[in-house]
């Protein structure tokens, strides 16, 4: 017997509709707001995330999925979708083309991590990237689709939003910050000593409960923006007042993730615990250029499909059920059977759900599988209505039945 991996999921046919209906919730509201579907590799060179994601990010530091392919190069399972979607978009010459360039996915994404709820090796996200806008109004956008998104769902989360600044104000807010931190050095975890020197902004992400204690009093980013930065927050907040979404000013918000600008924001459950986050993102206007682009503004989030399902599932948000088959096709004998496949090809054809038996099982027992898949009709077909071309259809709800002919079976049951 060999086992699933630790950290992925089976998704099994009893349960796939949920994910579909997911999906299928985030393709609509991302074509409400003219977003096209972007797919990229679910690997791609090393490099891309060591510069895009951030080498002092815990990503690239602890979580990627790194090996090398046959021809030596260093190759690496895309931890998150952003990066990939920027190099397509800079590969692909994108920025030549209608700006803003607005785009989703719905991709896997790998990271080593210690397996819990809501958080796999393996997981799946809905992402959305807005290429060449440089406006607060664009953040809102973006955060008004992942709220949108959200509330189809059903779910009741909390917006939390912050600015981390531009490079400029940014390098002050760490030196404040590395002056603050000096003196608890060496209460600091291992991981957070290495972030004082390369990114002390990432010492306000820590998860390490001593770090967190200190953390409370650290400097907050706000205090620090530059005149530009300040203006493009008020800026997003009169944005989000116009757009009717609550949110909250949290100035801890800085992400895990290196390339953030400016507007971060996460939308937050309590129904999952700790790891309440279900949807996140922010400003990268720096990113393009890093990876080898025009300078170019971008914003995006990304929303994890398992943590939705599991916060609609915690939460009791029903989730419409899969349809089920108009009609089971049930033949008593082999040319009843051949009948009814013929029938079900027929009926297929012109969109009807159509099932009939494929173990050779007595009607009797073919009655009570079609009740166990959910069939509206059942549909016998005997020696006699062999004789008479017509089939005797039973009506699973209310036990009525009544003869139709085979010449008028998709007739009668398209449309039921």
């Amino acid at each position: 017997m060999i086992n699933i991996p630790k950290g992925t999921k089976d998704v099994l046919p009893a349960d796939s509709y949920k994910w579909q209906y997911v999906e299928g919730v985030a393709r609509e509201t991302a074509k409400l707001f003219n977003l096209k579907e972007i797919r990229t590799p679910v690997f791609e060179h090393t490099e891309l995330f060591q510069r895009g994601v951030g080498d002092t990010s815990d990503i690239v530091t602890k979580e990627m999925y790194t090996f090398k392919d046959k021809g030596d190069r260093s190759i690496t399972l895309k931890p998150e979708g952003t990066a990939g979607a920027v190099r397509s978009f800079i590969e692909n010459g994108l920025a030549n083309g209608v700006l803003p360039a607005k785009m989703y996915y719905i991709t896997p994404a790998f990271r080593y991590e210690r397996p819990q709820a809501g958080r796999l090796r393996e997981f799946h996200q809905f992402g959305v990237e807005i290429f060449g806008a440089k406006g607060a109004q664009t953040d809102a956008e973006a955060i008004l689709m992942a709220d949108s998104l959200l509330k189809k769902l059903g779910l009741n989360v909390k917006l939390y939003i912050n600015s981390i600044g531009c490079k400029e104000c940014r390098a002050k807010y760490n030196a404040a910050l590395k002056a603050f931190f000096e003196p608890n050095l060496d209460k600091l975890c291992y991981d957070c000593k290495a972030r004082y020197e390369k990114n002390p902004l990432r010492l306000l992400d820590c998860k390490e409960e001593e770090c967190k204690k200190i953390n409370a009093s650290a400097p907050k980013m706000l205090d620090y923006l530059c005149e530009e930065c300040n203006i493009h927050f008020g800026q997003l907040k009169l944005a989000l007042g116009v757009a009717g979404v609550d949110y909250e000013i949290d100035p801890r918000i800085v992400r895990g993730l290196d390339y953030y600008t400016r507007t971060v924001f996460e939308f937050v459950s309590t129904s999952i615990g700790a790891q309440g986050t279900v949807c996140a993102g922010g400003r990268y206007d720096g990113l393009i250029e890093e990876l080898g682009g025009n300078p170019m503004p971008a914003v995006g989030f990304a929303a994890g499909i398992e943590r939705l399902l599991i916060v609609m599932e915690q939460t009791g948000v029903e989730i419409p059920a899969p349809a089920t088959p108009t009609v089971y096709l049930a033949g008593m004998d082999e040319k009843c059977r051949e009948k009814a496949f013929g029938l079900a090809c027929k009926l297929r054809a012109k969109g009807v759900i159509a099932e009939i038996d494929h173990m050779e099982r007595s009607v009797k027992a073919q009655f009570k599988y079609a009740d166990k898949i959910g069939a509206k009709y059942v549909a016998v077909i005997g020696g006699n209505e062999l004789a008479e071309g017509k089939a005797n259809v039973k009506n699973m709800s209310d036990g009525t039945s009544e003869s139709v002919e085979f010449e008028k079976m998709t007739e009668y049951f398209c449309g039921k």
